[in-house]
């Protein structure tokens, strides 16, 4: 029984040496990445009545079950880093020897206990590399936490800026067809006082009726883009009316090397090695040391034993594995540069597509739309006057109306380019928690 207690003390005391996780060493060469956060319980209830773009941005991140997955295997990530620290635990072996035989070994007369501690070596790095790998994997994790935020932000402000669309186009809708039902009552008038025949006035009911339907389709349009938003940030009940008065700014200048995709793309490259490591290290041949405490029977003496086992590697060398993990390095710098290009192009067409919308938006908000309402004005007066057509005031009125539609998509893709811009600037910080 001593030499048990004796086992049982050593066991105790290289638990204790192996228990504690290699936290201060992970931590010594942990990656930063992108700041994390505590989870939170999924935001429910209804929206606000009237929804500003930052108070849609804050809902969906509060909201989103993509964000709480990805907080989710943040954390899973995080137990996994944790795990890797430990070492291989030892293994306590009883050996009971020369009982139940005959003659002087009958029963447990001549019964002798060997009481052993064995412990695997980690000579070959295989330790090292998980918790590499670990750490890579953690810091993928907080990049793909990232990006699910990021890619979110970016749906809200393309789903939020054609909602506001669809609400431009509701009311100048409306106001089509306003002009078109007095286009309709002042043709009329004219008919009935024999200034234009009967066809005009046929023409302009025919105008209201096309002015009618465009608004049908804009009122349609303009409530399944508030329920699409709705649906976006996690409720069914759309929000009464959007605000506008908090719209953000594009960043200036985009580096696509410090993309979250681009990031991303260079942790799985790490991951990728440190895999190639664990396998090499998988390769190496680590010993198991072990010592112990036998109990002599004859003479009630007892004495220390030791012994050294090694793995020969006679058919598993591991070479298949590090041949793939070769080439899934070669594969994960291929998929590096592959979005290096990526974000490259979609920073560089972002910006064109701001430039032309800004361009558009400058023409269109300075002359152009005084213009075309002047035109309708104009038109109005000389048809009352008998100078113009109908035909001729019903084609202000269309051009005005393409101006104002022209207006109302140049502002709908200034926002969408914008928004891919601050997709793409999301690593820069906290761009991506920004209305």
């Amino acid at each position: 029984m001593k030499s048990i207690v004796v086992a049982a003390s050593l066991v105790a005391l290289v638990a204790g040496s192996n228990s504690a996780p290699a936290a201060a060493q992970s931590a010594a060469t942990e990656l930063v990445g992108p700041p994390s956060s505590a989870g939170e319980a999924v935001r429910t209830g209804p929206l606000p009545a009237r929804l500003s773009l930052a108070q849609a941005m804050e809902e969906a991140d509060a909201r989103s079950p993509r964000v709480v997955a990805a907080e989710a295997e943040v954390e899973a990530a995080r137990g996994r880093q944790r795990q890797a620290g430990y070492r291989y635990n030892p293994t306590l072996n009883v050996d009971v020897e020369n009982f139940a035989g005959t003659g002087p070994y009958s029963g447990l007369n001549g019964l002798e206990t060997t009481v052993s501690v064995n412990q695997r070596l980690d000579i070959g790095g295989r330790r090292r590399s998980r918790m590499t790998l670990a750490d890579a994997e953690f810091l993928a994790a907080k990049y793909k936490l990232e990006i699910a935020r990021a890619d979110l932000a970016l749906d809200v402000r393309n789903q939020f800026a054609t909602a506001l669309a669809a609400r431009d186009s509701l009311a100048l809708a409306r106001e089509n067809e306003a002009r078109a039902r007095e286009l309709v009552r002042v043709a009329q008038a004219m008919v009935d006082t024999g200034n234009e025949p009967p066809l005009r006035a046929f023409r302009a009911n025919a105008a209201l009726v096309q002015a009618t339907a465009e608004l049908r389709t804009a009122e349609a349009e303009e409530r399944t883009a508030r329920r699409s938003l709705a649906a976006l940030l996690g409720s069914s009940v759309p929000p009464a009316e959007l605000m506008e008065g908090d719209m953000w700014v594009a960043p200036e200048t985009v580096d696509s090397l410090a993309t979250l995709d681009v990031r991303l793309a260079e942790t799985e490259k790490l991951i990728a090695e440190a895999r190639l490591q664990g396998q090499r290290a998988d390769g190496r041949l680590d010993p198991s040391v072990g010592f112990g405490v036998r109990q002599l029977r004859d003479t009630g003496d007892r004495a220390l034993i030791a012994n050294v086992s090694v793995p020969l590697p006679v058919f598993d060398r591991n070479r298949g594995n590090i041949s793939a993990a070769k080439s899934d390095v070669a594969a994960a710098i291929a998929r590096r540069e592959n979005a290096v290009v990526n974000a490259q192009a979609e920073i560089a067409n972002a910006q064109a597509e701001l430039e032309a919308a800004e361009a558009r938006l400058a023409a269109l908000e300075g002359s152009g739309i005084e213009q075309a309402r002047e035109g309708v004005r104009l038109a109005e007066l000389s048809y009352r006057a008998g100078k113009s057509s109908l035909v001729e005031y019903i084609d202000a009125q269309q051009a005005y109306a393409a101006t104002q539609a022209e207006l109302i998509a140049a502002r709908q893709a200034r926002a969408e380019a914008r928004a891919i811009l601050s997709r793409q600037a999301a690593a820069d910080g906290d761009a991506d928690h920004q209305p």
